[in-house]
């Protein structure tokens, strides 16, 4: 696929953004990206996606040169991300960001559309838009807040100025640090151990925590949890822990 290349490796898929020389994020990146998470959704045998971007840099921006070539306008270029940014979040399936070099902007919100995020100490995580004059607007001014709280968000919106991956870190932006070198082995890791749970569940509990601030979300979960009961996972996942085994989903 153009600007991204996708690799399987039993359950998981790998996403590894290819957009050289600072993997922008391109309008063939965004098809690539939305050709993958398709593929994703419909596809059983995925059970947990990893994204990744060069050993360098995870991704920068937005490449609005791209946009203007294919004739997309702002309003329209903006649509786009938000669309493939949201089918990430939304995949019914966990999802890591593993985080090398830059990761600014338009990169930064693909991170954070990803379920969990996994960076090297000297990662740089960046909004930068205010030096241009502009905001955030594939939803970072929504996803940082939520993930780190209003404070630590308005300092990085506000100012446009990097944090590196340790301050990530301690600020919850970033789940697990590891050196750099081990960066997508410790993804990887993690993915696999999210994988390894009920698909089922880790669906339903994806959503409802990506919901948790709706008005309803105790009823939703109350929901989801009987809808669980009722279903084959719950009785192997069960029957497993009764038996002292693992359970085989």
């Amino acid at each position: 696929m153009s600007g991204v290349n996708v690799l399987r490796d039993g359950g998981m898929m790998t996403i590894a953004i290819n957009n050289p020389p600072v993997n922008a994020i391109s309008a063939a990146v965004l098809d690539g990206l939305e050709a993958a998470l398709d593929e994703a959704r419909q596809d059983a045998g995925v059970r947990g996606v990893l994204i990744v971007g060069t050993e360098q840099i995870f991704a920068a921006g937005a490449d609005i040169g791209s946009f203007l070539a294919g004739g997309l306008t702002p309003a329209e270029a903006n649509r786009r991300g938000v669309e493939v940014y949201k089918a990430l979040e939304t995949l019914p399936k966990p999802t890591v960001a593993a985080v090398l070099g830059h990761c600014l902007g338009g990169g930064l919100e693909l991170a954070l559309a990803a379920d969990l995020r996994v960076a090297g100490p000297d990662a740089r995580f960046g909004q930068p838009e205010v030096h241009l004059g502009i905001i955030p607007g594939w939803n970072g001014t929504v996803r940082l807040p939520r993930l780190i709280g209003q404070s630590w968000a308005s300092e990085i919106i506000l100012t446009g100025s990097p944090i590196d991956g340790r301050r990530a870190y301690e600020m919850g932006l970033v789940n697990r640090l590891a050196a750099a070198s081990e960066v997508w082995d410790a993804a990887s890791n993690l993915l696999r151990e999210a994988m390894a749970q009920s698909p089922a569940a880790v669906g339903k509990a994806k959503a409802l925590v990506r919901e948790s601030f709706q008005a309803d979300a105790a009823l939703r979960e109350r929901e989801a949890l009987l809808d669980l009961l009722q279903g084959p996972e719950a009785a192997e996942g069960m029957t497993a822990f009764m038996e002292r085994r693992r359970p085989r989903y």
